[in-house]
């Protein structure tokens, strides 16, 4: 378009020196007063004309003419445009050009804005996921003891909506769970009270038997408050994780146990330190040693480093646990000896606040009935390093 407007406004003999000027280093232009006749004239290129001419569309009115001639490297683009007076504005470029460069050409103009839109797109999809992967973690901590985690309100109008009202309702979860845990609680320290007073006037009965068996049952009361205390308490306890003794803690429970004449072993190391929560952990050893003792006759506790875990195991020679009930039995208030109803004691939290405790400590704990001919139940916690 520029040479043909260049070449229309010189003088008809000025043409060809101007047509000269406009030759760069890629094209060839010549000015002609007719259309120059060649030897085996090539056919033209209707398709490549029809695809110039839809990017440029005042060559269509300038008769474009395209050919590929042939050259002494391969083949060059070859043209021809008419001016307003019949002449004519021959050009061919330098270098040997392929045909397919045209349609990937073609394909890469079209492609620029389409990859512009898709990053667009891209941006726009992702800062609208953004407020939905927040909200997502946020779900996965709900009910981890971490409290409520508050969502930034961002992103779409449904989205902010959709997060307002998770923010609201993790709220009033957490306020009932509250609500009820203090309750409970306050409910269970209050009964101390009155189990202290009965302690005190146990002393007034002077019928041994009678006042052994009131003690007794005052103590098994008192232990279900106690464990129903710890367990409510659960992830809230704010004891802090400090290196501990573990060897020793697990030996002292063990000559607790065979103070009181039952039989119980300690097997593992003299000294083995791990940083952990010490009232929690003691806690979980001490509820699997007396529940050992109480379906068994004799326990073992073993303490062992392995693979860079923690591993306290205690094993008795009890009846075990049914495998299809080892679930079962790690949850809250469940008692899988129902033959024995009441004389049973506690309330069916000793796994439960074993596993609870074991959860603090990011470690797990694993139940299994001994392999036959032997009986009985092997407890495992595992703590990681």
């Amino acid at each position: 378009m520029i040479a043909e407007k260049l070449l229309s406004e010189r003088p008809v003999a000025e043409r060809a020196a101007a047509a000269l000027e406009l030759t760069t280093d890629r094209y060839i232009v010549r000015w002609s007063p007719t259309i120059p006749e060649r030897p085996a004239f090539p056919p033209r290129q209707k398709r490549m004309e029809a695809q110039v001419t839809n990017w440029e569309k005042g060559l269509k009115e300038l008769h474009l003419q395209l050919r590929l001639a042939p050259s002494a490297h391969g083949q060059v683009v070859a043209g021809e445009m008419r001016l307003d007076d019949g002449s004519w504005v021959v050009f061919k470029t330098r270098e040997a050009v392929q045909v397919w460069q045209f349609a990937i050409e073609r394909t890469l103009v079209a492609l620029v804005p389409a990859l512009l839109l898709l990053t667009l797109g891209a941006l726009l999809i992702r800062s609208t996921l953004l407020p939905l992967r927040k909200l997502v973690r946020a779900i996965g901590r709900v009910g981890s003891g971490d409290g409520v985690t508050v969502v930034e309100e961002e992103g779409t109008a449904e989205i902010r909506g959709l997060i307002h009202a998770f923010n609201g309702m993790q709220r009033r979860i957490h306020e009932l769970i509250d609500n009820r845990t203090q309750a409970l609680a306050a409910v269970g320290h209050d009964l101390r009270t009155p189990l202290a007073r009965l302690q005190l006037r146990l002393e007034e009965v002077r019928d041994e038997e009678s006042r052994r068996a009131m003690q007794d049952d005052v103590s098994e009361m008192d232990d279900m408050i106690a464990s129903l205390l710890t367990f409510l308490k659960g992830e809230d306890d704010p004891e802090p994780a400090v290196a501990v003794d573990v060897a020793v803690m697990a030996t002292t429970l063990v000559e607790d146990a065979t103070d009181r004449g039952r039989d119980a072993r300690y097997s593992g190391p003299q000294h083995l330190e791990w940083v952990a929560r010490p009232s929690m952990l003691r806690r979980a050893l001490s509820n699997l040693i007396e529940n050992a003792l109480h379906y068994g006759k004799s326990v073992r506790v073993t303490v062992t480093e392995e693979a860079g875990e923690l591993v306290f195991r205690v094993e008795d020679d009890g009846p075990g646990i049914p495998p299809g009930k080892i679930e079962e039995a790690l949850q809250p208030f469940v008692r899988l000896d129902v033959e024995r109803g009441r004389n049973t004691k506690g309330m069916g939290l000793g796994l439960a606040i074993v596993q609870q405790a074991v959860a603090l400590e990011k470690g797990r704990l694993v139940l299994a009935n001994a392999a036959p001919p032997r009986t009985g139940l092997i407890a495992e916690i595992r703590l990681p390093g």
